[in-house]
């Protein structure tokens, strides 16, 4: 009898009744699954110690976005994944979020290397029991934005890296020029130099951030 045992994190409990129900519907008679919910960092990291000294888990589903723990240290669910690959280091990670940027794409995958990201725009019952299927054989799994993200990345010459990203991410977002320094830890001239840098990485001939925002989108690193 194969036991496998999961942490699902998530702070909405009709989405986590949702996981619950497809993944049960597709045990078989050979299986034994052992699931515990968690709805807040504090409640997911007292389970996670907790299984050190029993049974460590074999797979956490973490969304990204569900409340801070008490003390502030982890912030999020991609701060809780990192703490949890640690104490972990077997368990499969499943990363779900309704986040669809690409830099946010980057950086999860960058950042963590879950066994799955699912984006939960792409989610249907029969995905996510693909999804949790597939990794349980033959990990990684990522759904279809995410793969789309990958393809695009994957076919492109253009070198961008983390600050570049982080830039055009803000730049996205509405920030102003003037403002990004304090965001990237940069100074407002080496900013404006690697903005002029990624408008001749993208061929931008007009100069504008516009122009620049398009080129990146097109690219997928927006």
């Amino acid at each position: 009898m194969q036991n496998i045992k999961m942490l699902m994190i998530d702070d909405h409990p009709l989405i986590i009744e949702g996981y619950q129900n497809t993944i049960l519907s597709v045990k078989t008679h050979k299986q034994e699954f052992d699931i515990d919910i968690a709805s807040t960092c504090d409640t997911a990291l007292e389970y996670i110690h907790n299984s050190l000294n029993n049974k460590p888990y074999d797979i956490l589903f973490v969304d990204i976005k569900i409340p801070p723990s008490s003390d502030g240290r982890i912030t999020s669910g991609e701060d809780l994944a990192k703490y949890a690959r640690k104490l972990l280091p077997d368990a499969k990670i499943i990363i779900l979020t309704m986040y669809n940027e690409s830099y946010r794409i980057h950086n999860i995958l960058k950042n963590l290397n879950p066994e799955g990201l699912l984006i939960k725009s792409d989610l249907t019952s029969n995905e996510l029991a693909s999804a949790f299927l597939n990794i349980l054989e033959n990990p990684p799994y990522y759904s279809s934005t995410v793969n789309n993200f990958l393809r695009k990345t994957i076919t492109t010459d253009i070198f961008v890296d983390e600050k570049n990203r982080k830039i055009l991410h803000l730049l996205s977002q509405g920030v102003k020029t003037k403002n990004l320094a304090e965001h990237v830890g940069l100074s407002l001239s080496a900013v404006e130099k690697r903005k002029k840098q990624l408008k001749e990485l993208f061929s931008v001939e007009d100069g504008q951030d516009e122009t620049l925002l398009k080129e990146a989108r097109n690219k997928g690193f927006l």
